[in-house]
Parts: structure tokens; sequence; C-alpha cells
């Protein structure tokens, strides 16, 4: 083997040269110098020569095939290769090997390779420099703070486990017999301070006291106390002696010490949470980093992207009924995908939209449709993740929010909830805490990205609420917010609509189309969301009962059960109880059909309820919005028909009626302070009242507008009365019959009692369940 050869396998077995992992070294040194200068007694200037030679052969050799790998670690390898060397001449020096003084042999390869290094790298190097320079400015300031934040936890434990006394450094104590005949009976004691947890009684004299004779310097005195508890009862025995009679005695005040142990724990708790997150920066291997505290800043949003289709799924075709706000919607849409259309004209596009409406009736799902239809980015945020415990995050977060939506113009943002951070701004005249002057940073930041100096074309707001009355004017004027889209409880036909999306995916007996006309009219004031609740209910009937298809009897139930909650079999009512709950009901259903404006009977049970209803009386009102006073004062009637009829049958009243007395309080007084339906207030209209309000009228027009709806319903209640003495055979007729059969339908009651004197009350069609009728015999046959 040559020389340069067992070079070579020497140099192999202590340094390796790669500029991924940087240098290692081996601890065979010097075993591998005496084989080189044994073998071939080589002056140590040769065999450093040598060394430097194939040193930088190798590395010239990786320059050329790996010239990318050693660029990105340029720097780095270079302050180790001139480790390596001073490592080396290190152990030649303890191997008994002299070296020249001016060796710079092994420079070479450092020399070789910045040769052939182009002129960009020095740049790189230098930002590489720069950005370590950062990091460890950045782990300096970490550093730093946690050990203030740590130094501060020290002392202040410190201060609680030793605090400081201002008492005076000389104690003097007395015994009680000196306490007694020397201050007490003098008079000199201004007060007595007990500290339970000591057995310690402080003594405080006046101002120039005087003990045996002497102006005494010191006021504070103590005393030892056996039975604390005893004491005061002692020392008003003592001054009854001395003659000082009830109410003139000292006085006695009670005080106990410094809850030391829970200051500590509570300084404790602070230090494992510090402990906490230095081992969390620890093993992100980054001693708190800014990059940590950065990311708390950013908006947690939701992204829709176009181009690659993360997030699509609901469209316009899915959002059933919302016919007038999906109209006004798509305008935005057709605005994003014909900018030039609009522009042409010298249209510009609304800057934002605000969706109002009740929970559950689609204005998140809208939205939804909306980033999916639009082709354009869409961001989405939830607006109670804007504010969170540490101040300023939340004006942080909304500057990233449109940052990062400028960056994708055009583009649509989305808030969710956002009267979360829209409330009203405070009138600056009360204190402030610190939740909401927080909510009011983060709101003023949100005005300025939407309507601002900075504010740019391209990003469209969209933000749904159902509480639009709490939200701050400057939100919802126009530039900000232009268009207030409304999206109310569906009508009939959209509960139609709705039901025939929601059942589409469910095994029904029928089409669709055969059940979503009578559910429509038995939901009036449901949701979209109710509606699919009542679906999925049905649904779950039918397979607790083991069928194979949904039937019209499974929605039925799914409606009672979202109305007035499962029947409740198991609670068993006495004999006397169930006959006062039949005529209760039947009251109420009697007075409801005998009467002209009324609502329509669906069905009548005394099967108890788990919402405590112990039966109820089922009608299907229509979509009406505007009632008469005569139409209310029926409603009242009907309301008091239950009352009514207990009062009649059974000559006493009960509980019963609780539900139903509220309701026609709320009522009589919307007629007469709302409506204006009283010819003695007269046309006046004052909002509904809470109890943290002030009522806007005198004493004397509110006792007005308490005797007036007094005096209404006892109207009412008169004519309930009347109604039902004139009918008290039909009344026992439908009592009797519910204690049979528990449960009466519409047809259950024209067979009773004969129908409706005032027109078929009747709002669902008989075919539209016929229609499932027919196709349940044939399936059955």
């Amino acid at each position: 083997m040559g020389l340069e050869s067992f070079i070579k396998s020497c140099v192999r077995e202590f340094v390796r040269v790669d500029f991924k992992k940087q240098l290692c070294y081996k601890s065979n040194y010097p075993q591998c110098f005496h084989k080189i200068y044994k073998k071939y007694e080589m002056s140590p200037q040769k065999l450093i020569l040598g060394l430097g030679d194939v040193i930088s052969k190798r590395t010239t050799h990786h320059c050329e095939n790996h010239y990318s790998e050693m660029y990105k670690h340029s720097l780095r390898s270079f302050r180790h290769m001139d480790k390596e060397y001073k490592a080396m001449l290190s152990l030649l020096k303890k191997s008994v090997i002299n070296i020249p003084s001016k060796n710079r042999s092994l420079h070479t390869s450092t020399l070789i390779y910045q040769r052939q290094s182009p002129p960009s790298q020095n740049n790189q190097n230098k930002n590489n420099k720069d950005d370590d320079e950062d990091n460890k400015m950045s782990s300096v300031l970490a550093k730093a703070f946690l050990w203030f934040l740590t130094a501060y936890m020290i002392i202040g434990t410190i201060s609680l486990l030793f605090p400081s006394s201002n008492q005076p450094e000389i104690v003097r104590f007395v015994s009680w017999n000196e306490f007694v005949h020397h201050m007490l009976a003098k008079g000199e004691v201004a007060e007595i301070i007990v500290r339970p947890d000591l057995d310690i009684v402080t003594i405080v004299l006046h101002e120039g006291a005087v003990l045996k004779g002497k102006r005494v310097d010191h006021r504070t005195f103590h005393m030892n106390i056996i039975d604390i508890h005893k004491f005061e009862e002692k020392l008003r025995e003592a001054e009854s002696r001395i003659g000082v009679g009830p109410g003139g005695g000292i006085p006695v005040i009670y005080e106990r010490g410094s809850d030391t142990a829970g200051k500590l724990l509570v300084s404790l708790i602070f230090a494992g949470i510090l402990l906490s997150i230095l081992s969390r920066a620890r093993s992100m291997k980054s001693p708190l980093s800014m990059d940590g505290i950065s990311q708390l800043t950013r908006a947690k949003f939701t992204l829709v992207d176009p181009v690659t289709g993360h997030g699509k799924g609901v469209h316009f075709s899915d959002v059933a009924g919302l016919t007038e706000a999906k109209q006004e919607v798509m305008e935005f849409v057709d605005y994003l995908k014909r900018p030039e259309h609009y522009k042409n004209l010298g249209a510009k596009v609304p800057r934002g939209a605000l969706l109002l409406g009740p929970p559950g009736c689609g204005k998140t799902l809208l939205a939804k449709a909306v980033a999916t239809e639009s082709n354009v980015p869409f961001l989405s945020m939830n607006g109670s993740e804007f504010i969170e415990m540490i101040g300023g995050l939340g004006a942080a977060r909304v500057r990233d929010l449109f940052k990062e939506g400028r960056k994708r113009t055009p583009c649509i943002i989305y808030i969710d909830e956002i009267d979360a951070i829209g409330r009203k701004r405070s009138s600056g005249t009360g204190p402030v805490d610190g939740a909401s002057g927080e909510g009011e940073q983060t709101l003023n930041q949100l005005l300025v990205e939407m309507d601002g100096m900075a504010s740019k074309e391209g990003v469209i707001m969209l933000a749904s609420t159902n509480r639009a009355d709490v939200l701050d004017k400057a939100l919802l004027r126009p530039g900000r917010f232009d268009r207030h889209i409304l999206i109310d409880l569906p009508t009939l036909e959209e509960r139609k609509q709705i039901f025939e999306t929601h059942l589409k995916p469910i095994q029904l007996e029928g089409e669709p189309k055969n059940y979503s006309l009578r559910m429509a009219y038995l939901t009036p004031g449901f949701s979209g969301a109710d509606i699919a609740n009542v679906c999925n209910e049905a649904a779950l009937h039918a397979a607790r009962l083991k069928q194979n298809v949904v039937r019209g009897l499974d929605l039925e139930y799914a409606v009672e059960r979202v109305v007035g909650g499962t029947e409740k079999r198991s609670h068993a009512m006495s004999p006397q109880e169930k006959s006062v709950v039949a005529y209760h009901e039947s009251g109420h259903a009697l007075v409801g059909w005998l009467l002209p404006h009324t609502d329509a009977l669906l069905k009548v049970t005394i099967v108890p309820r788990t919402n405590l209803a112990l039966g109820f009386a089922q009608y299907t009102p229509n979509d009406q919005k505007l009632y008469t006073k005569e139409e209310m004062f029926d409603r009242m009637c009907m309301t008091l028909g239950g009352r009514v009829a207990e009062s009649l049958t059974f000559n006493k009243i009960t509980t019963g009626a609780q539900n139903d007395l509220q309701k026609v309080t709320q009522m009589a007084y919307a007629m007469v302070r709302q409506h204006g339906m009283n010819e003695n207030v007269g046309l006046l209209s004052f909002p509904e009242q809470d109890k943290s309000s002030i009522r806007p009228y005198s004493k004397s027009l509110a006792a007005l507008i308490d005797e007036e709806a007094r005096r209404l319903i006892t109207s009412a209640y008169v004519a309930t009365e009347k109604v039902l003495k004139k009918n008290e055979d039909k009344l026992k007729l439908l009592a009797e019959s519910l204690l049979k059969k528990e449960t009466l339908n519409y047809d259950d009651v024209v067979n009773l009692i004969g129908p409706p004197p005032h027109g078929e009350k009747r709002l669902i069609e008989v075919s539209e369940f016929e229609t499932a009728d027919k196709l349940q015999d044939k399936t059955n046959i």
C-alpha cells in the first residue's frame, strides 16, 4: 500500500467530511498518526502536508458532485474545518511530534472551496448569518423574560413566607389584671384587636395615655388569652363591674391573618405553568421562540379554495326555500364571476352583506353555498375565535385575516356569529372591564379593515348573526355592511320544500311530495333546523319499531316529540288527577272548537310528556301576521278554557293552568300597552319591559295599564265561562272520551260533538295522507 492510500485509509478512520451532518471526530487520532509515523518515518511537515492534500482532494470532489448540499452549510462547514485542523495539531503534539509553528496546510481545502463558490453564495451566507443572529437575539430576550419572571415569583414567595411586620420592635405584654385595673378602669383603652388565629389580643391606647402616673410613648400592648372565643364576654363583664353601661364599651375588632397558604398555592400554580412552558419550549427545540408567540396572532380561518376544491360541497340547489335571500346573495357571486359587466355600467358591488334571522334558519348554510358557487377564495372564521384571554389578540387576528384576504383578491371573508365581536361600544362614562375593552379594540380594527384609509376593493365581507339588536351602528352603516338580508322562519311553501329536501335520503313508504304539504301544515313556526330534526326523529322512531320504511304516523310522532317531548307512560297519575287533566284539555279543545277566531284543532291528549306537561291540545295555526282585537280576545278565551272547565266541573282550581295564565297576561298587556287596543289608555305604545328596564310613563298610567289588563282578562274569563256553561254536555262527552282513549284527533271530535259551528276548521287537506295510506294498504296486502 502506498503512502497516499495508507493516509486515505487512516483519514477515513478519524475524519469524515460530510456537509450535511458536519464534521465528527473519532477518538483514535494518536493511534493513526503513530502508525503513519512509525511505518514511513516521515517528518511531521510531510505528514501534515499529506493529510492536507488528501482532505483537499476529497473536499474538492465533494464540491463538484454535491454543490447544492454544501451551499446550504458552507459557513458552518468552514468553521468546523478550522476546528478540525486545530484538533489535529493538538493531537499531534500529544503524540510527541514536533509541529512547525506556521503550518496552514489544511486550510487549502477551505481556499479551494471559496474559489469555486459563486458570488450569490456569499449573500446567502450573509443572510444565514443574519438569521442566526436574529434567532440568538430572540432566544436571549425570551430567556431574560423567563428569568425575570422566575425571580419575581421567588421574591413574591419569600415575601409571603416571611412577611414584613409594621409592629414596633419592642413588643410589650401585659396581664389581665394590669389591663383591667391600669388601662380599662382608667379609660385609657381606645380599641381592642382580637387575632383568633394567634390567641393574642392587641390593646390600643388613646393618644397621650397615662399608666401608673407616667405618660407612655407606645400605644400598643399585647395580652395572651387562653380562650379567645370567650374574651369579649369576659371583657363586657369587667366593664359592667367598673360601671360601663351597655353600648358604651370598648370596640372589639376581629382581625384574621392573611391567607399565606392560599397565596403560596397560587404562586406554585404559576410556577407549574412556567415550568410547563419551559418544557414545551425545550421539546420544540426552541427556548420560547418568537414564532410560537406569533402563532397566537394568526387568524385561524377555514379556506375554501376553488383551485384545489377543498371545502366545497353545498350548492344553492341544496338550500331549500330562502328564495329572496338567495337572489340577493347570488348578486355577489355574479359580480365575482362577471366583474366587467358591472364595471361597464358604473356599478359597484356592495362591500358587505349581513345575514340576519332567528337561529336555525339557514344563514350559515347559505354562506357555505356562496363559498362553493362563487369560484373565488372563501375565508371563514367564527366570531368567538378572535377574542381570547390575552389582550390585543383580537385586533391582531382581524389584521391577519384581512391580510390573507388581500393576498387572494378577489375573495370573500365570512364571519359567523359576528355579535361576539360587533357589540355596541360603551359610552365611556362607566367603568370598562378587560373583556369589553378587548372587544372594542377588535371591533375598531374590524371597522378600519372594512372601510378605512388602508382598505382596498376586492374583499367582500359576509357575516351572520341572530342578535342584530346588539350590533354597533358603525358596523351596520353603508360602506361596511351595505345590505341586510333577512332570513326569517320559512313560510308554508318553504317548509314544504325543506321537508322534501330532508325526506329524500329517508326510506319512505311513498314519495316525499306525498308527505311534505301535510307536514308543512303541522309545523308552523318551525325553522329549517327544527324540520331536519323532525325528519331524523321520524327515522329513529321507525328504526326503534323495527320497520322497513318510515310512515306518516312516524312523522306525526316526530312532530309531537319535538313540540311536547316523548310520552311518559311510566308516570302514574291518580284517577282524580287524570280526570282533572281530561276536563282541562277538553275545555281548551271545546272553546277553540266553538269560537270563530281560533286555530284548527289537530289533536288533544292526556298522555304525560317529558317536558312536565300532563296533557296538551295541539292546533295547526296558519301563517297569519296581523290579528284584530276580536281574534286576540278569542285566543285569550281558548287559553282560559282549561281553568274555567276545572272550576265548573269540580268547583275548585289547580296549579295546572299556570302556563295558561302567563300566556293570557302577556296577550292582555300587549293589547293594552303595545297595540293601542284599549279605549282608556288610548293610542299609546310602549316597548315590552324587562326586570332592569325603567318604565317610560308615570305611576298613574302604569296603574291604569294594570287595571285595564286585569279587566280584559276578567272579561275573557266571563265569556269563556258562558260558552262552557252553555255546552256543558259536550264538555263532559269530550272528557269521558279522553279518559277512555287518552287521545282524540279532528275526526274523533267531529263524531262526538259535530263539526265546528263557524265553518270547518281544517287547514290540512285530507287527501295529503290518503295517498300514503293507500300505499300502506297495498304494501300490507
